[in-house]
C-alpha cells in the first residue's frame, strides 16, 4: 500500500508541475520580450503568484495525503511583510518540502540559492531562472583560485537577486553546507562537526552586506529525522518518521552591515567566526535527544 501511494504521490507531483508548467512558459516568454524592469516586474508578479498556487497544491496534498509527521518548534513573529534570510542544515530532498509546509505562507515566497545544474531539470528548471533564483556553480577553493572569472559570476548572480529583491519582500534560503550530508562527503571533507558539513559563509555574507537594512531578522533552522538515513521516497510514501523542524529568530548584527565580505579579511573572518559559532550551537542541539 505505501509503494502505491508513493506512485500516487509521484503522479500528484508530476501532473500538477505540467499543469502549472504551461502558463510558466507562456509568462517566462512573455518577459523575454518585455522592455524595461517596471514592466518586468509585473510578469514577474504573475510568475510569482503561479510559484504560489504550485505550492499551495503540492502543499496541501503532502499534508492530507503523505501527512508527515512534523515537530514544530517556530517563532511567532514571523510576518510576510519583512525580508527573512534563512540557514538550514541539509540532510535530504524532503528538508525542502518539509520547511515550506513550516513556512510557507507565514513568510514571504521563499528564493533559493541553487546549483546551476539544476536548470536542465523540465520546468523546474525554467521556474529558478524566471524568477530568478541565483543559480550558482558551487566551486570549490582550488576552482575558485584556479578560475577566478566564475566565482564573480557567481557573486554577481547573488547581487542581482538582491538588488531586484529590494523591489518586494522576499525569503532567501540556502542550505549553507552547499550539499546535502552523507558520511561520505562528512569524512572527506574532514568536517570538525559531529552532525553537519563546514557551512560555506560567502553567498549569505552577501545577502546580508546588500539587505541587512532590509532584513526582518535571520532564521536559524535545525533539521534533524528519526530516521538515521532520511529518503525522499519514504517521505513520498508517507513512512518518513518523524522530522523536527526547530526554527530561532536571530536579529542581524549591526557589524555585518559595515563591511564587504569579498575584499575586507577582518570582516571576513569575522563572519566566519559568526557562522562557525551558529554551526557549533546547531551541532549541539542535534546531538540531544
Amino acid at each position: 500500500m505505501s509503494t502505491l501511494k508513493g506512485i500516487a504521490s509521484l503522479l500528484v507531483l508530476t501532473l500538477n508541475t505540467l499543469f502549472w508548467g504551461v502558463p510558466l512558459v507562456a509568462l517566462t516568454l512573455l518577459k523575454l520580450v518585455t522592455p524595461g524592469r517596471p514592466l518586468r516586474r509585473r510578469v514577474l508578479r504573475g510568475l510569482n503568484a503561479i510559484a504560489r498556487w504550485w505550492l499551495d497544491v503540492n502543499l496541501w496534498w503532502m499534508r492530507h495525503w503523505v501527512a508527515p509527521p512534523l515537530d514544530i518548534d517556530l517563532p511567532q513573529s514571523l510576518t510576510q511583510d519583512d525580508w527573512w534570510l534563512v540557514l538550514s542544515n541539509h540532510r535530504s530532498w524532503t528538508d525542502i518540502f518539509a520547511l515550506l509546509m513550516v513556512l510557507h505562507r507565514r513568510i514571504p515566497m521563499p528564493h533559493f540559492f541553487v546549483k546551476r545544474q539544476l536548470i536542465w531539470i523540465p520546468v523546474v528548471g525554467l521556474a529558478f531562472w524566471a524568477l530568478e533564483f541565483p543559480m550558482l556553480r558551487r566551486l570549490t577553493r582550488e576552482q575558485r583560485e584556479k578560475r577566478p572569472h566564475l566565482a564573480r559570476r557567481d557573486q554577481e548572480a547573488t547581487e542581482r537577486m538582491c538588488r531586484h529583491a529590494r523591489e518586494r519582500p522576499i525569503a532567501i534560503y540556502n542550505f549553507v553546507e552547499g550539499t546535502r550530508y552523507t558520511p561520505a562527503k562528512h569524512a572527506a571533507r574532514q568536517s570538525p562537526y559531529r552532525n553537519l558539513l563546514p557551512p560555506r559563509a560567502g553567498g549569505i555574507a552577501q545577502v546580508v552586506g546588500l539587505l541587512g537594512d532590509r532584513l526582518g531578522g535571520i532564521l536559524d533552522v535545525t533539521l534533524s529525522y528519526e530516521a538515521s538515513e532520511p529518503s525522499f521516497w519514504r517521505f513520498l510514501c508517507g513512512r518518513e518518521d518523524t522530522i523536527h523542524v526547530h526554527v530561532r529568530q536571530i536579529p542581524v548584527p549591526d557589524w555585518m552591515q559595515d563591511g564587504h565580505y569579498h575584499h575586507d579579511s577582518h570582516y571576513k573572518e569575522r563572519f566566519h567566526s559568526w557562522l562557525n559559532a551558529l554551526w557549533q550551537a546547531k551541532d549541539a542541539a542535534l546531538d540531544s535527544p
